[in-house]
């Protein structure tokens, strides 16, 4: 004979399927709401002002790089101008020191080839002596030096220099009609000039023939127009 307790009945136990254990009997308690939904939004502006913040930050450093850059840019382009003007007037001093030495020897054989100009107009230019001058004359005009004035042509003073003057009835300017020394040239530069004599227009010289028959025929037409010459 089994004791039942009192106050308690079998129908007053919870139902519980079949196979359950006891803690699937147990009533749940209802899930709490999540903290962290509620501050999500503010969770999520202050995320945005963040990197609203490092946005401005990097954009000032990206102008702070482009001015460098354009700075050294700047810098650079000046020093290469400035290079290529460096290189320039070392060039052209280069080139002028040159044509200096070049002018300074050339002006101490000019006696020398004088000499040489001379003895071939006397005929004495003959033998090893001619080989060996027109070998300098050759190496001479490599160099760049070139001979001028000649006869006949017209005074002019910033490359002759007159020696002798006359006058002459057959020439209408100043002309030269001699060439005691002929002048020596380097490029565009003149180093001597040519040492002539020179000869101008007789004072109170007839016109040349073709001037006065020019003249006779002008007057001719002239009293043909006023009807001849007066008669006596």
């Amino acid at each position: 004979m089994t004791e039942e307790t009192p106050g308690f009945s079998e129908s007053d136990e919870p139902d519980v399927p079949s196979g359950a254990t006891p803690d699937d009997a147990e009533p749940k308690a209802a899930p709490s709401p999540d903290k962290g939904e509620g501050a999500a939004p503010a969770g999520d502006a202050a995320a945005g002002a963040a990197s609203a913040v490092q946005n401005v930050g990097l954009t000032a450093q990206l102008d702070q790089v482009r001015m460098a850059l354009g700075e050294r840019t700047a810098d650079l382009q000046r020093l290469q101008a400035e290079y290529q003007n460096y290189r320039r007037r070392v060039e052209r001093d280069r080139v002028t020191v040159k044509e200096i030495a070049v002018a300074g020897l050339l002006t101490e054989l000019l006696p020398v080839l004088d000499d040489i100009g001379r003895a071939r107009e006397h005929g004495e230019l003959v033998g090893g002596f001619k080989s060996v001058a027109e070998s300098l004359e050759v190496v001479a005009a490599k160099m760049g030096l070139q001979q001028f004035g000649k006869e006949g042509e017209p005074f002019d003073p910033t490359i002759h220099e007159a020696l002798m003057h006359s006058y002459a009835p057959d020439v209408t300017e100043t002309t030269c009609v001699a060439i005691l020394q002929p002048g020596y040239r380097i490029g565009e530069r003149t180093i001597r000039p040519a040492r002539v004599a020179v000869a101008e227009p007789q004072p109170g010289a007839q016109p040349a023939k073709g001037e006065s028959s020019k003249g006779g025929e002008s007057a001719a037409a002239d009293d043909k127009e006023s009807g001849g010459p007066d008669e006596g």
